[in-house]
């Protein structure tokens, strides 16, 4: 019987390639997706917005972080993906009393490159997720942020604070995905203390943060909020950002480059 580890270390066994797929997060929903799976995932969460055409015609089982128990057994799945951060500890551990769960635990496109394979070979579709990883990878070997502007040395590092919540407002720092993209966009967290801090308005205006990041999910920032943010630091450059692109690690992922060459050219205009 073939064993599977997955990123926290630990072994299932599937005695055949899993048709009754459920996912708890959106990221990996789209992956699933994007390998070619089709009638096999059976589940998703509300959150699980892309793609569109699943959106609407498959089973929603819950939240990320709270489930429908009953929907999930009646759903029969004989897989479950999720992610040690994004899925609620105790929920999950319940649900692997029951079932197959298979988690990922990522920090860095590293640990993205090897979730899109892993997942892959789970779910039978190897070949699709080394072509896709190779793809990503490609991608982000073309892209270097200082190509996209014309004073890269002026640029290199600039102070960001990222923003992922209003009232209380609350920042993406170190040890997560998002601080990686920033590395990757040339910029310098001004919030690595601790992973998801909580800060005042006292605080950020210390940090004087050069740009200011706004991120669309979770908290959905909108054009409404930049003067809120400008009024605490007249003097940064506050701009609305996709939360998708910094934050989904599927294949999604192959849309970031672009994406970044795009935001760095319109911050340093």
């Amino acid at each position: 019987m073939p064993i599977y580890t997955d990123q926290l270390n630990r072994k299932l066994e599937l005695s055949s390639k899993p048709i009754r797929i459920i996912s708890l997060v959106p990221s990996q929903t789209e992956l699933l997706y994007d390998l070619g799976l089709r009638d096999e995932v059976v589940g998703i969460t509300k959150f699980c917005v892309h793609p569109e055409e699943w959106f609407h015609s498959k089973t929603r089982v819950g939240g990320t972080k709270k489930y429908d128990f009953e929907k999930i057994k009646a759903l029969n799945p004989d897989l479950i993906i999720g992610n040690k951060e994004e899925n609620d500890k105790e929920q999950i551990e319940e649900l692997m009393k029951n079932y197959n769960v298979w988690m990922s635990d990522i920090y860095t496109l590293k640990d993205a490159y090897d979730m899109i394979t892993r997942i892959g070979t789970l779910v039978g579709k190897q070949s699709e997720a080394t072509d896709l990883k190779l793809k990503i990878e490609s991608e982000f070997n073309n892209f270097n942020f200082r190509n996209n502007i014309s004073d890269p040395d002026s640029y290199r590092d600039r102070n960001v604070g990222y923003f992922i919540w209003n009232n209380p407002f609350m920042v993406a720092g170190n040890n997560t995905f998002i601080n990686e993209m920033l590395k990757v966009c040339g910029f310098k967290n001004v919030f690595e203390d601790v992973r998801y801090p909580e800060v005042t308005a006292e605080q950020i205006a210390k940090a004087t943060p050069q740009i200011i990041l706004l991120s669309s999910e979770p908290y959905p920032f909108k054009e409404k909020h930049i003067q809120e943010f400008k009024a605490i630091c007249p003097n940064a450059k506050v701009l609305i950002v996709d939360g998708e692109i910094f934050s989904w690690y599927g294949s999604r992922l192959l849309k970031a480059p672009a994406y970044f060459k795009q935001l760095i050219e319109n911050i340093s205009s």
